[in-house]
């Protein structure tokens, strides 16, 4: 049974707590194909949030669902972020509302250089993150501003997409396997600064394959098997329960 998460209190945790992203019996499709079952989880602002399960268990359905992208097809449920009802907008006010989403693929546009993908998403004229403040979280992007971003490196062109979306100065960041083909160093280099971003304040919401290093830097865990939550809670705990992370992340 789902019981409806609310501002003042967590549904999954005893103690209480300000739900700053709320999703409540979310059920999503693409066509005829059930993916996301009627899930409810809470974040919490500032809170970096690792969402895991094996592939195909739902996970960039999720992100892409609290993203109000026309795919899937949310039949039911609802989503709110800091008391707005995402669940009523399309992508685009979602975005205004302050959500910022880095797909897999990253998006980088073609033809634009490093500071016109900057510009084009950045708000006018921009509250927190003007391109001084990201080229000093991303010193990479400020040595290549003129660069054409799609002629970056696969880990700077991972850069590139998250300065974008805080250039329009986000409330919550959603990354969809920010770790895929990067090398190891590279990875520790995104982890720094994505503990920068939870140090302002952002709330994320990270979907990784690679769970052992999602749980190292997340707070939290939600774990999918098949559309539903089969875990909320710590991400220390599942580091720490060795059968469960073999059930249902096989690590």
């Amino acid at each position: 049974m789902n019981v409806k998460p609310d501002f003042n209190k967590n549904a999954n945790h005893a103690e209480t707590a300000p739900a700053f992203l709320s999703v409540w019996d979310i059920h999503a499709y693409y066509g005829e194909s059930y993916i996301v079952q009627g899930i409810s989880f809470n974040v919490h602002e500032g809170e970096i949030l690792a969402l895991l399960g094996r592939n195909g268990a739902g996970k960039t359905t999720t992100l892409r669902a609290i993203a109000r992208l026309a795919s899937p097809q949310v039949h039911k449920g609802e989503i709110w972020l800091d008391h707005q009802p995402l669940h009523r907008m399309q992508s685009y006010e979602a975005s205004i509302a302050g959500l910022g989403l880095v797909p897999e693929d990253r998006r980088i546009i073609s033809g634009l250089t490093v500071e016109e993908n900057l510009q084009l998403a950045q708000i006018a004229p921009p509250i927190g993150w003007s391109l001084d403040r990201l080229y000093e979280l991303f010193p990479r992007l400020g040595e290549r501003r003129k660069q054409e971003g799609t002629t970056l490196s696969g880990g700077e062109q991972q850069m590139l997409a998250i300065a974008r979306a805080l250039a329009r100065d986000i409330k919550v960041l959603l990354l969809d396997e920010p770790y895929e083909g990067l090398a190891p160093v590279i990875v520790d280099e995104i982890e720094k600064t994505l503990r920068i971003i939870k140090e302002q304040g952002i709330t994320t919401i990270l979907v990784e394959q690679n769970a052992v290093r999602a749980l190292q830097l997340a707070d939290r865990a939600v774990i999918l098997d098949t559309g539903s939550i089969v875990y909320d809670g710590s991400a220390a705990e599942v580091l720490e329960n060795e059968s469960l992370r073999a059930e249902y992340l096989a690590i």
